[in-house]
């Protein structure tokens, strides 16, 4: 008999047709108030999830006493309640390695777009303002020789430092909770307390998961610590950074400007300051939004959640220690 599943993502018809070959498939294209009801009686009977985008409570996992598995097709887990998942041996897997290269292209973006005033003299131009040579008052950063600050030398953190290093010559520091030996041999990267980094970086790009640890850990004194010509960039989660500080920095001068993919409430509202300050770069969460990379992430997700519910946790799940 096949195994009860939801998916709860809108995704490709041959990665749809892969899951009902294998299981009994509920399909939800997102949850919203509309359907939520629908969705909580169809996790009653669940064996396993999939989808992203939608936060998997200790109360939503009490009302799911079948299942053994969730996949996100992500590589961020701070959806899902993992000890109310752990007390219940339930393997979470998500999709680490698929979206690396293209989220540290948009990290590198921001950092581009920022320190060149990209977007403001693009716009400029679409305006019709471009009516001579410009001035100072237009004048962009160097990117090429700054010091790049990374915090979170993961795979993503990585993939950054060697754009930067290997691309731009930048000396890269990092912080990190533990050494990153590729890092220091191959990029010639030093690890450094967050204070350090803050004061000497050009460029200060969060490439952290979000975690209680980790949640608002750039803030006003944060902020003040880092360089008035220095900008900040965020590629991973928006609560990692006290957007309401983030602010009042930028409008102050206390840094000269912010490349931003990540917001505390996504979508950004409409009324956000962020959205009035010439300085800040924003956009919308597009990190891993290439059709290539989009795609991989949910083949990648099946094929996790088909192993998972055959018990197989050897790649990529998020809790293997639940298998003991």
């Amino acid at each position: 008999m096949k195994q009860n599943i939801i998916l709860y993502k809108s995704i490709p018809t041959d990665q749809l047709e892969r899951l009902q070959q294998h299981f009994n498939v509920t399909v939800f294209d997102s949850v919203t108030p509309e359907n939520l009801a629908s969705f909580k009686q169809a996790l009653s009977r669940a064996d396993g999830i999939i989808g992203a985008s939608y936060p998997i409570t200790a109360d939503d996992i009490a009302n799911a006493p079948n299942l053994k598995a969730a996949s996100t097709i992500s590589v961020g887990i701070d959806q899902f309640d993992i000890d109310a998942m752990n007390a219940r041996k339930i393997a979470l897997m998500h999709t680490p390695n698929v979206l690396t290269e293209t989220t540290a292209d948009t990290i590198f973006t921001l950092v581009l777009c920022s320190a060149r005033r990209i977007i403001e003299m693009a716009e400029m131009v679409k305006n019709g303002q471009w009516t001579q040579s410009i001035g100072e008052d237009a004048y962009g950063s160097n990117v090429n020789g700054k010091t790049i600050g990374i915090l979170g030398m993961g795979r993503i953190g990585y993939a950054v430092a060697k754009r930067a290093y290997l691309g731009f010559g930048m000396p890269v520091l990092y912080y990190n909770n533990h050494i990153h030996p590729d890092a220091e041999t191959q990029l010639k990267a030093r690890r450094c307390d967050l204070d350090t980094l803050l004061a000497e970086s050009d460029f200060v790009c969060v490439v952290l998961p979000l975690s209680a640890s980790t949640e608002k850990l750039i803030g006003k004194n944060e902020l003040a610590k880092m360089k008035p010509s220095a900008f900040l960039i965020n590629g991973s989660r928006g609560r990692i950074v006290d957007e309401a500080a983030l602010i009042d920095a930028l409008e102050s001068g206390t840094i000269r400007g912010a490349g931003l993919d990540v917001f505390e409430v996504e979508p950004l509202p409409s009324n956000s300051k962020l959205l009035t300050l010439p300085n800040v770069v924003a956009l919308p969460h597009i990190g891993s939004a290439t059709h290539e990379t989009r795609y991989a992430m949910v083949e990648c997700a099946v094929d996790n959640l088909i192993a998972a519910l055959k018990g197989d946790l050897s790649q990529n799940c998020v809790n293997p220690e639940i298998a003991k």
